[in-house]
């Protein structure tokens, strides 16, 4: 479910037009570094006032800076990044989930990873699934879990087609499962398979890349 509003919609889509440009994308960095006068910025970008101020009119029409007289001489302005622009550049929250539901074929390694890493950073509950379910979770997935301080649930791997619920988000992470389930899946990652390879690094690559997607999709999914 897309929870971001029209408003907030159209005033992301504002700002990326206006950092589309390379000279406001310039003055944006250049202002993430402190305040900056209009003449001390037409002096770093060498922009004849004119262009500066075309510039700086679409930056601040965009809400990504604001500017205010000088304390010492009220003839000077100063401009600033207004309080959390670069915060409106990200996706807000996209969906409403009562549950979030991690699947992959065997439901021995990288569903259950997911599942565990889920729970460290959303309140939100997560499980796992199989399509096709081993017998057991995989000793590598056990053992990668265990250095990196995450405990793996001592539940054997489950079949997903008991699971799934009304307000579960299905996350697949597999390419087999996702393509097996079609449409059912509302989010996708394309984890490679660890236990392919079986070795440690294979393992270490898989669990980190789980971990950057799970802190990435927690923020952006709201309970339902």
């Amino acid at each position: 479910m897309n929870t971001e509003t029209a408003d907030g919609f159209r005033a992301r889509l504002a700002k990326h037009a206006a950092l589309a440009d390379p000279a406001r994308l310039r003055m944006v960095d250049l202002l993430t570094l402190g305040d900056f006068s209009p003449s001390e910025l037409r002096a770093e970008l060498g922009m004849p006032s004119n262009l500066l101020s075309h510039h700086l009119r679409t930056l601040e029409e965009a809400g990504l800076v604001v500017r205010h007289r000088s304390e010492a001489d009220r003839r000077r302005s100063y401009i600033r990044l207004a309080a959390g622009a670069l915060g409106g550049l990200v996706p807000g929250a996209e969906h409403g989930a009562r549950r979030v539901l991690f699947v992959c074929t065997r439901n021995s390694a990288r569903s259950q990873l997911a599942a565990a890493l889920w729970q460290q950073v959303s309140g939100i509950p997560s499980t796992s699934a199989g399509t096709h379910p081993a017998d057991r979770i995989a000793e590598g997935a056990i053992q990668v879990a265990r250095r990196h301080g995450v405990d793996l649930a001592d539940i054997p791997p489950r079949k997903l087609d008991r699971l799934p619920g009304a307000g579960d988000l299905v996350v697949t992470v597999c390419d087999n499962a996702h393509e097996e389930l079609g449409g059912l899946s509302g989010v996708h990652w394309s984890v490679r398979d660890p236990l392919r390879l079986g070795t440690e690094k294979a393992f270490e690559e898989a669990f980190d890349d789980i971990s950057h997607r799970v802190h990435d999709l927690a923020p952006r999914v709201l309970a339902a």
